[in-house]
């Protein structure tokens, strides 16, 4: 199964399963699920091939949605599902294939679409960085300046180099999240749209270029109980940009 970590404590509220992104962890939701454990129950992962979850060849949607759905399972009862980027896709997958284990559902700047980018730019970088002698995270983040330019990325990217091992190590399955990056920038064949017909809030950054006309269209194919929603002056990573608002929003609709 998962690794994962929980917050707060079992309520007459739904438990919530919280799916980060491509490159992330459990904690980068973690001011969701601060706010959202007030009440409840929150069950943070760390996706296959990332964080101290398993390590496998497989990086597909639907591995990574009977990942979720294992989980979900061991808690005897339907969950609410929150997921941004590709743990966004995996919650969809796992609503669409399991239904009866979601109650609702929340993507956070994602669609059930192939994307034409990659990320394969990043994966080259963190392989590319020298971890013999790496001691402090400040050193790590001028060594990685060197490919990756964007101090918010460097700084996202870092929380997952592990400086406690000699030498350090990324706590991510690269080779795997390279030779499956198709199918993460992609969607998979043979799922049937609006099977899932329980509340969904799909949020999104107004400034991000991943939930266009096209992507939209494709949510409320899927879903047809979507609400679409942007969020002013955000990008892809909403969340971290405007945690609190996020947060308030997403307790809202969980509530």
């Amino acid at each position: 199964m998962l690794h994962f970590s929980t917050m707060g404590e079992a309520s007459e509220h739904p438990p919530v399963l919280l799916a980060h992104g491509l490159f992330g962890s459990g904690k980068n939701l973690g001011g969701v699920a601060r706010r959202l454990a007030q009440d409840r129950l929150v069950v943070s992962v760390d996706m296959r091939n990332h964080g101290d979850s398993f390590h496998s060849d497989d990086h597909g949607y639907l591995s990574l949605a009977d990942d979720l759905a294992e989980v979900i399972a061991a808690q005897r009862a339907p969950m609410d599902v929150v997921g941004h980027s590709m743990g966004g896709k995996t919650a969809m997958v796992a609503a669409l294939r399991r239904p009866e284990l979601v109650r609702r559902l929340v993507v956070l700047d994602i669609a059930p679409i192939a994307y034409p980018h990659d990320q394969l730019g990043l994966i080259d970088a963190m392989e590319s960085l020298d971890l013999n002698g790496l001691k402090l995270r400040s050193e790590a983040d001028r060594r990685l300046s060197a490919r990756i330019k964007t101090p918010g990325v460097r700084a996202f990217l870092l929380q997952s180099l592990d400086l406690k091992t000699e030498p350090a190590h990324w706590k991510m399955n690269l080779e795997a999240l390279r030779a499956n990056m198709d199918a993460v920038v992609g969607w998979p064949d043979g799922l049937e749209p609006g099977r899932f017909t329980g509340p969904v809030l799909a949020l999104a950054g107004r400034q991000s270029d991943y939930c266009g006309a096209d992507a939209v269209a494709a949510i409320h194919r899927y879903f047809p109980q979507a609400l679409v929603e942007f969020l002013e002056g955000t990008g892809h990573w909403l969340h971290a940009e405007r945690p609190e608002e996020v947060s308030e929003r997403l307790y809202a609709f969980l509530s």
